[in-house]
């Protein structure tokens, strides 16, 4: 079976963060690509509940992947059986490849846009999260280190 790659980007807003979701517990905060990619941060926190997860990629990023990969396989299967009807076109049995309907692949827009850039001076960074959620204490996504609300 051959291996294919899908290449999603995932935009920025116009401060520069990308919008992440904990599938923990469904925050959505937002952060620096570079930050994120960074090799002296090890592990990202959620803001709200302060977990770890292997992968924040929104329900908008999951979906697009998905619709770009069953757009690929159905169209590699066509490629495949259009081949199998050229070979059929003559003999007793016959086949007919029908096109497959493609699945719609939305673009990715950088939405909630109702976040504020909050400095996280544990670890010299910055993030964005909800208002009420830097009002009233998170933690920080690149230490895990509990910030008291805003004063």
């Amino acid at each position: 079976m051959d291996e294919f790659t899908i290449k999603i980007s995932i935009p920025t807003d116009d401060d520069g963060f990308v919008l992440l979701q904990c599938p923990k517990c469904g925050e959505y905060f937002k952060l620096p690509p570079n930050d994120i990619e960074s090799d002296d941060v090890v592990d990202i926190y959620c803001p709200l509940c302060g977990l770890v997860s292997d992968t924040y990629i929104t329900e908008d990023v999951i979906e697009l992947a998905k619709a770009k990969a069953l757009n690929k396989v159905l169209g590699d299967f066509y490629d495949e059986m259009k081949k199998l009807e050229r070979k059929t076109r003559n003999s007793i049995i016959q086949v007919k490849a029908n096109k497959p309907q493609k699945e719609e692949e939305i673009p990715i827009k950088s939405t909630i846009d109702s976040m504020e850039i909050v400095d996280f001076e544990c670890c010299n960074r910055q993030g964005k999260i909800r208002h009420l959620l830097n009002y009233c204490g998170c933690y920080c996504p690149y230490c895990g280190g509990q910030k008291d609300g805003s004063k």
